[in-house]
């Protein structure tokens, strides 16, 4: 088991050097996705928890739909948060033992943590517990059969747990503590192999060109994307 010393000092790296100025095109598309749930289901006003904030990048957007509380291992990156963005309620620390009492949330978001957790059924059932009956969550996690075969990725750093799944292990996962509504993947990536190739910007500009965003959601749909998607609710 990775010590939370570890995870909370790989994380306050990462997070500064990799999303507190700047969000890659992966994240964005995630976040495209989420906000057109929160919009095609018309929330409003809502209690919002996203777990795994990373740097708070989303939050902002998240307040659109209602009051945010947001949590992660990296304290300093947090702390530096709260300040940019005192309308968010930042709780650091490690998610699986922050007590937020009787509090319920409306919808849960996390994106990108699932793969990062020790205990990842100990983890849905928390996201699960802290829902009202009826509320929603919106989950983002790395697409297994996508970065083994498609994708040299490097290897875990210190302070990192890396437990990637595939769309039915997501599903088995949720299927305990919710009804999976929407699961698919999006941003297609790949650095080796045949989806190199058809990945590769050569011959995806003239595509894109030609009709526009089409091709890429087709991908998507086929499950080449680099991320699952999943809306679930309790």
């Amino acid at each position: 088991m990775q010590e939370i010393g570890l995870q909370t000092r790989f994380w306050n790296d990462w997070n500064a050097s990799a999303r507190e100025h700047a969000v890659h095109d992966v994240s964005l598309r995630q976040a495209e996705v989420v906000t057109g749930w929160l919009d095609r289901l018309e929330i409003r006003d809502a209690a919002i928890l996203e777990a795994g904030c990373g740097s708070g990048w989303f939050c902002n957007h998240l307040s659109r739909y209602g009051s945010v509380t947001a949590t992660d291992l990296s304290d300093e990156v947090l702390a530096r948060a709260s300040r940019r963005m005192p309308h968010i309620r930042f709780v650091p620390g490690d998610f699986m033992h922050l007590d937020f009492g009787a509090e319920k949330f409306d919808v849960v978001v996390t994106l990108e943590v699932l793969s990062h957790v020790e205990e990842q059924a100990a983890f849905v059932r928390k996201l699960a517990d802290h829902l009202r009956p009826g509320g929603y969550l919106m989950m983002a996690t790395q697409n297994r059969y996508v970065l083994e075969n498609f994708n040299n990725v490097p290897p875990p750093a210190t302070g990192q747990i890396r437990r990637w799944v595939d769309k039915g292990e997501l599903r088995n996962l949720l299927e305990n503590n919710f009804v999976v509504t929407e699961l698919f993947t999006v941003s297609p990536k790949a650095n080796k192999g045949l989806m190199r190739v058809v990945n590769s910007s050569r011959l995806n500009e003239p595509i894109r060109f030609l009709f526009g965003n089409r091709v890429e959601r087709l991908k998507e749909r086929l499950g080449f994307g680099w991320t699952i998607m999943a809306l679930a609710r309790k």
